[in-house]
């Protein structure tokens, strides 16, 4: 079956009458170009598994699997389980029904692989979930353009934030390609970005992440007046800030993950 063709993939929809859901944000990539180049950047030798969120119609999945992969793929829409027993019949590929956010990561064996077109609405606390589960060696994520320039951003930029020093803290990132809305069915209104993760092993560390997340949550407040409000001793920052030759009047975003770690050690 030809997933990549939009006329293939819109008389599907039409036969199992279906439609594209913006409640789980489908936009079904259907550029055969793109979904090779996903596969190649997922980099897995024959037999090894794969886990994947969002398979929409099953065009990545089948991508996956057609280059030797075991796909294990979670979906919530019931509403494709017909569809799959046509898109992915003779496949290594099996459906887990259920909501990613919810699912058990920690299940999942170490050095694991991901790839997921992932939906808009989930993607950002999808990657901290699957970044904190400290389970993958590799992930490949299609998301907005928007939201890979966060994952990417460095400090004093308008994207860096919060998502960019987590996953600082856990991996490296790449931006391998932009996608334009045409590689879509239906296409999205936005520019769309595959991103590859290469996960470290870094800990999970909860009071840093708490110092950043007060650190931006009233972004154009400096950092004192931050993290004051979010109820650190102030006495403490200032002491901190000095410390590190910061200027009283440095807002978040100016820090490096390094700069945020030894601020931590300072106000511990």
């Amino acid at each position: 079956m030809n997933l990549t063709s939009p006329k293939v993939v819109r008389e599907l929809l039409e036969r199992y009458g279906l439609r594209a859901d913006k409640r789980f944000g489908q936009n079904f990539l259907v550029e055969k170009g793109y979904l090779d180049k996903i596969v190649q950047t997922v980099g897995f030798t024959p037999g090894e598994t794969v886990y994947e969120v969002g398979p929409g119609l099953g065009t990545l999945t089948r991508a996956l699997a057609e280059a030797g992969a075991r796909v294990i793929s979670l979906e919530m829409d019931r509403r494709l389980e017909a569809a799959y027993t046509e898109t992915l019949a003779g496949l290594t590929a099996q459906i887990v029904w259920g909501d990613a956010l919810a699912f058990d990561w920690a299940s999942v064996p170490p050095q694991s692989l991901f790839a997921g077109n992932l939906p808009y609405n989930i993607a950002t606390p999808l990657i901290t979930l699957l970044l904190r589960s400290g389970r993958f060696r590799r992930m490949v994520v299609l998301v907005q353009k928007e939201v890979a320039l966060r994952m990417t951003a460095q400090p004093g930029t308008p994207e860096y934030g919060l998502l960019s020093l987590r996953v600082q803290y856990h991996a490296q990132a790449r931006r391998i390609v932009d996608l334009p809305p045409g590689a879509f069915f239906p296409p999205p209104r936005v520019t769309s970005s595959v991103v590859c993760l290469n996960p470290n092993t870094n800990p999970d560390h909860p009071a840093l992440f708490r110092l950043i997340e007060a650190a931006f949550a009233q972004r154009r407040k400096t950092l004192l007046n931050a993290l004051k409000a979010a109820g650190y001793d102030p006495g403490k920052v200032s002491q901190a800030l000095w410390a590190l030759n910061l200027p009283p009047q440095v807002r978040g975003e100016a820090l490096s993950l390094q700069q945020f770690e030894q601020f931590l050690d300072r106000i511990s």
